[in-house]
């Protein structure tokens, strides 16, 4: 994976040396030497990842950070601060100011680079995510991850060691309850069940945490699940190993209470951020497809199905049938009652017209007052069939419309069966041509097209 990476330091060599070793793995390399720099490299060049030197003159790594973090074009660049400074303050000042890691200077070059891959993997599916929401910022989700703190959380601590497990739930922060489980064979049960960030302890023998973690980052359900890795300070083959496999952030004994918190808060931020844009995707597709006023499919899902349901029956799959229903006098509704009435009765229509369908049928509003249900499988007589239990849905008992009362409503229907051969096109102007025929003829009823395909 390439990717382009800033490296802020003020001293010369180090910018060299770290410059160097990224250019040897592909990456490409920006530098500043101060962070105002800093500021200005990221918010112009914007790369995929930082490393930030903590003791700088003038503005020190921690500002930095809370600057980068608090700006909209750079708060999601994750920050990977390295430093001489080795003290427990130091990496939880580093992690509250919205640090993603803390290593210490000499940087084990194996440790770096799987750190960085990592880190480059998560802010690629943010980044993605980010993309394809394209209005979400207008439409009113947060840009700020920070934003989303708090509100209650589950986690599961996954260890050997009743004991620890207790310590470690002791340390977890305001807001986040943890239940520990000391039985591999439970583990992934227990986090698919309820849970929304996982502590995984691998600092035990005979305990496969790393097997644990592959089965968590291969069930659907649980693949975008934060995990949280505990290892020994001196085990970088399992470190890199576990961020290979996809874990999110390690934590090495001893643990820090205040660490531990530190970094489950920013996993946790991080976590339901990607859960926004997530919902917000989805959101976004389903609008694309459905109609806001009455929730049925709309006239682009409805085509894309129709002309799939014709290419099968013109090679020799099952029929296809088509209803097209307006609604009688809905101009007058409109005009008599308001345009709110109008949007209610076709509220009650789609209601009415989606609970008298098969399961297979297809509806949609195809436009002001007019909707198209596709049949497959259904040839002529049992359209029809159906399309008079509908006209009878509809007239027979009157729409409750509030403020106003009883509304009655009566539909004309058209139907058509698709000839061998015939195009989408053909089949919904025949049955068009018999919706218009059943209103010519009176309205409130329905009209088969008998003739055959132009």
């Amino acid at each position: 994976m390439s990717a382009r990476i800033l490296v802020v330091d003020d001293q010369p060599a180090n910018v060299r040396m770290l410059e160097a070793k990224l250019q040897a793995e592909y990456f490409d390399v920006c530098t500043a030497h101060d962070g105002p720099s800093a500021l200005s490299v990221a918010n112009s060049e914007q790369p995929d990842l930082i490393l930030l030197d903590v003791m700088m003159p003038g503005m020190d790594g921690y500002e930095t950070c809370r600057r980068l973090k608090a700006e909209n074009r750079t708060r999601h660049i994750p920050v990977v601060m390295v430093t001489a400074l080795d003290q427990r303050e130091d990496r939880i000042n580093g992690l509250e100011a919205g640090a993603d890691d803390f290593l210490t200077k000499p940087v084990d070059d194996v440790t770096l680079f799987a750190r960085v891959r990592s880190l480059l993997r998560l802010k690629a599916v943010l980044d993605e995510l980010r993309y394809r929401d394209q209005g979400g910022a207008l439409a009113g989700i947060v840009s700020d991850p920070a934003e989303l703190d708090g509100g209650k959380a589950e986690a599961v601590i996954i260890t050997p060691d009743a004991k620890a497990g207790a310590r470690y739930n002791d340390a977890m922060p305001e807001g986040v309850s943890g239940r520990c489980v000391t039985a591999p064979g439970e583990a992934v049960e227990a986090v698919a069940v309820r849970c929304d960030i996982a502590l995984i302890d691998l600092s035990h023998t005979g305990f496969d945490g790393l097997r644990v973690c592959a089965r968590i980052r291969s069930m659907p359900k649980t693949r975008q699940m934060p995990l949280i890795a505990i290892i020994n300070s001196d085990d970088t083959p399992s470190a890199v190993r576990a961020l290979d496999l996809g874990v999110n952030d390690i934590l090495h004994r001893p643990v820090d209470a205040q660490e531990l918190a530190a970094r489950l808060r920013t996993q946790l931020r991080r976590a339901r951020y990607a859960d926004k844009l997530r919902n917000r995707l989805d959101e976004s597709l389903e609008m694309a497809v459905i109609d806001p006023l009455t929730g049925l499919h709309n006239r682009r899902f409805l085509s894309a199905r129709l002309n799939h349901a014709v290419e099968s029956a013109n090679v020799g799959g099952a029929p296809v049938s088509v209803l097209i229903a307006d609604i009688d006098h809905f101009k007058r509704v409109n005009d008599t009652l308001g345009h709110e009435a109008g949007d209610a009765v076709l509220k009650v229509f789609a209601e009415r017209l989606g609970s008298d369908l098969r399961a297979l049928d297809q509806a949609a509003r195809y436009g002001g007052e007019e909707f198209v249900v596709m049949m497959p499988g259904a040839g002529l007589a049992e359209a029809q069939i159906a399309a008079e239990r509908l006209r009878r849905v509809i007239s027979e008992t009157p729409f409750q419309v509030d403020g106003i009362g009883e509304v009655p409503v009566t539909v004309s229907v058209g139907l058509a069966q698709l000839h061998a051969g015939e195009s989408v096109e053909s089949l919904l102007r025949r049955a068009d041509a018999a919706l218009y025929e059943a209103k010519t003829e009176g309205r409130n009823r329905v009209q088969a097209a008998v003739n055959a395909a132009a």
